[in-house]
């Protein structure tokens, strides 16, 4: 057996911070194999502080994208993985933010962040120092997660006071929840019909808002799915992740598991070193 720690806590944000928060997690990740790991594309905006080391992220895998390094770092939506090298020690705080809420935390529409990585003091200003600060001398991830609450409470009512924040279009929010709640496996014609607009009129409003076009967003869903089953204890084989999370065959999953991540399944697999660290 390995000689290794992992220590992983989750956590739902304040209920007033709910519709654009979607989850906190604290991990603490000791005496791991040194190697990179894939940071695949899903349905949140993620923001990650490190309370170690600053992480060392590149834009894309195996792809030649430099590394930089970060502090802390957000990232809005995007049809690739990052890649995190790590020497088997990570300790951090990730925060994923819904997209609509990019303009109440941030100040902007997600659009604006969407296939970039952007050091969090760009976005929160001033904040970003506080809240790494209090991270980092909390010793609990209870008082980690109660610090989160206050900070992003605070950038929320500061925007709401001096009137920057507009929302987005009620039609584009409907969509973004229909194609969450579908996780990908509605046409996006019928959204938009029952919406009333064109699938042209709702792919311009919904890609100006989120950065995606409504039908990648639909494919990040399914990726996003079956990359859940197949990090799970016990992974379906490949054909039945495929089938279960709205791909065709194995063939459609392994296209768009090659497009997202740089890597096939099982080449994924056999490099993604966190796998099965718990």
């Amino acid at each position: 057996m390995e000689d290794h720690t992992v220590t992983g806590m989750g956590a739902r944000p304040a209920p007033a911070l709910r519709e654009y928060v979607d989850s906190y997690v604290g991990f603490d990740l000791r005496g791991l194999p040194a190697g990179v790991h894939c940071g695949p594309p899903s349905r949140a905006l993620t923001a990650v502080i490190s309370l170690s080391d600053p992480l060392e992220v590149a834009a894309g895998v195996d792809d030649g994208s430099p590394v930089t390094r970060f502090g802390s770092v957000a990232g809005g939506l995007r049809c690739r993985s990052v890649a995190i090298h790590h020497d088997g020690r990570q300790l951090g705080v990730q925060i994923s933010l819904t997209p609509l809420g990019a303009r109440a935390v941030y100040g902007l529409p997600a659009a604006e962040l969407a296939h970039r990585l952007v050091p969090l003091d760009e976005l929160l200003g001033a904040p970003a120092a506080e809240l790494v600060d209090r991270l980092r001398s909390a010793t609990t991830w209870s008082a980690r997660f109660t610090a989160l609450d206050e900070l992003l409470l605070r950038a929320v009512h500061r925007g709401a006071r001096e009137d920057r924040v507009r929302r987005a279009r009620p039609e584009v929010a409907e969509a973004w929840r229909r194609l969450v709640a579908a996780r990908g496996r509605v046409p996006v014609g019928a959204v938009a019909a029952e919406l009333g607009w064109s699938r042209r009129h709702l792919t311009e409003r919904f890609r100006g808002e989120l950065g995606l076009s409504p039908k990648t967003f639909a494919r990040v869903l399914r990726f996003e799915h079956a990359h859940e089953l197949a990090v799970a204890r016990d992974p379906l084989p490949w054909g039945d992740v495929a089938a279960v999370s709205g791909y065709a065959d194995q063939a459609h999953l392994v296209r768009d598991w090659r497009e997202f991540t740089g890597r096939s399944p099982t080449a994924w697999r056999r490099g993604e070193v966190l796998l099965g660290a718990g």
